[in-house]
Formats: structure tokens, C-alpha cells, sequence
């Protein structure tokens, strides 16, 4: 908890370096289990990948989540059991909801296997409401030119998702949310809509006044209810802001599986085990259940 009135948390993510890359672990945290319906985020990157190296995250499973992948570098090409088969680039999105159950694999495209390959970006999980976790699975790309943008002197703002900022994002969502892309010069500001109830930020880079205290990059700031909210940049800075309505329940979390209820988990986790999930064609590798 945070000692400041107008702030309920301040979060150091955990560091995870993968040897390619370092990933940055914001939510869940000791602070915070999750901010609206965001149970998870993840900043990766960035960094620039040899030849030899890529991103090669192997087939694995999801229950009673969806996944936004903004990329601000490079390109990830996602395949899943639904037949997809899409290349990511920066501006664009992925949107991919679970529900009962969805198996995706995220590798770096052939394009990017040659050295010199740039790499960074956020991927957050949002839970699904519980009168949706069994939903079908779903997946959806967006091009960035169908992604809303306002410009202004020293601000540009990116509409990921949600509605906010007199903009109103087409990406599909199940649940009341926001998640904005902010770049701010130094010496401008933005205010943080109020009537969103939970609300956080996320410093990418440069440094950051808010509520009387000042943010480097690698920080979660998670902004008390009700209150106005201005961000003010000390230097050329980039953010992503995030929230929506609280969850209503409790979701548990375990490796790439959330649900409300704890035996639907220990289903998903023995459908794995026992290859019940369905394939990613052409693609036989997989992440083993973690011990």
C-alpha cells in the first residue's frame, strides 16, 4: 500500500530475464492481484535479437481469460487451435479470449530470424466475467489503422481498448475496461479519466509526476478511486494507462489458467496433462503442466 492519499499502490514489477530478453512482471504482484479486469501484465523487451535467436513460445493452453498483445517493436506471428494464424506488428492488436479453453503458440516470423530483429512490448490478460468464463474462444486482429488516435501538441494517445478520452475503440471486449497507449512530451500532461473506478499506470520510459511524487520507467502506479488524476511528463515519456470495473468474485490464478472456481482449474490442468486440449496445427511442440 501506498502512503500517498490519492494512490492505493505503487508496484516494482518482478524481473525475469529469459536470456534473449528481460520480462517485467507487474500484475499479479504482493501490491495488487489485478486492476479492473487485468489479472496480468507483462512488459517484454526491448531488445534486438541476433541471428540464432527469436521468440519461441511453444503450443500452450488458456482457460477463462483474454489476451492483448501491443507490440511497440518488432513482430510476433500467432498461431492457435481456432486455425489462426496471424503476424503482429507495432499499432496493431491481437485480442484472444479463451473462454472454455484455447491453445496458441507466439514465435518470432521468419522475417525476423535473421538478426538485427527489434522485440518489445506489453501482453496483458483480462478475466473474463464469470457468466463468460465457459464462453467460446474467440481471436481478433486489428489493423493500427482502426485503431483511434489523438494527436496535440506534445500528446500522442492510442485507444487500445475501451471507450475514454472521447474515443471509443472497436476492438471487441467482454467487460468494462480501458487500456491506452500515451506518449508525452516533456513539460505536458494528460488527465486520467475519473469515472473509471480502478485505474493504473505503467512508465515504459522517461520519468513521471503523479500525485506529488515523480515515476521512473519500470513502474505500476495504481491510482486510488474517485480521485482527478493529472500525468506530467519531467522527460520524453511513454506510459500505457490501464483499468475498467472491479472484478466481481475471486479469480484464481495458475500458470496460463484463471477461472472463479478452483476444480474448474484442476480440469484444465488434467485435460493438458492428458492431451484433451485442442492442437495448434503443424505444430507439435508444447510447454509441459509445470511441476
Amino acid at each position: 500500500m501506498s502512503s500517498n492519499p490519492l494512490l492505493d499502490s505503487i508496484i516494482i514489477p518482478k524481473l525475469r530475464d529469459l536470456g534473449d530478453f528481460t520480462v517485467r512482471r507487474a500484475l499479479p504482484s504482493v501490491e495488487r492481484r489485478s486492476v479492473g479486469p487485468f489479472v496480468f501484465f507483462d512488459q517484454f523487451g526491448p531488445t534486438v535479437l541476433q541471428a540464432g535467436h527469436a521468440l519461441d513460445v511453444r503450443p500452450h493452453p488458456h482457460i477463462g481469460l483474454s489476451t492483448l498483445t501491443w507490440l511497440f517493436a518488432g513482430e510476433i506471428q500467432h498461431k492457435d487451435s481456432l486455425g489462426n494464424d496471424m503476424t503482429i506488428r507495432p499499432g496493431e492488436v491481437n485480442w484472444m479470449t479463451a473462454g472454455r479453453g484455447i491453445v496458441h503458440s507466439e514465435r518470432s516470423p521468419a522475417s525476423q530470424r535473421h538478426g538485427n530483429a527489434p522485440l518489445g512490448g506489453t501482453q496483458v490478460w483480462l478475466a473474463l466475467p464469470i457468466e463468460k468464463e465457459e464462453m467460446a474462444p474467440a481471436f481478433y486482429h486489428y489493423s493500427a489503422a482502426e485503431i483511434p488516435k489523438l494527436t496535440d501538441t506534445g500528446i500522442t494517445l492510442t485507444l487500445i481498448a475501451g471507450s475514454a478520452f472521447g474515443l471509443t475503440s472497436p476492438v471487441h471486449t467482454e467487460s468494462d475496461t480501458f487500456y491506452v497507449d500515451l506518449v508525452l512530451q516533456q513539460g505536458h500532461e494528460l488527465a486520467v479519466p475519473v469515472h473509471i473506478e480502478e485505474r493504473a499506470i505503467y512508465v515504459i520510459e522517461g520519468s513521471m509526476h503523479i500525485a506529488g511524487e515523480d515515476f521512473d520507467a519500470g513502474t505500476m502506479i495504481v491510482l486510488k478511486p474517485g480521485f482527478e488524476m493529472t500525468i506530467h511528463a519531467k522527460s520524453n515519456s511513454h506510459c500505457v494507462i490501464l483499468g475498467g470495473a472491479p472484478l466481481p468474485g475471486q479469480r484464481h490464478l495458475y500458470w496460463n489458467f484463471v477461472s472463479s472456481r478452483k476444480e474448474r482449474i484442476e480440469q484444465a490442468k488434467d485435460d493438458w496433462r492428458n492431451a484433451r486440449f485442442d492442437k495448434v496445427e503443424g505444430d507439435d511442440e508444447f510447454i509441459p503442466l509445470p511441476d
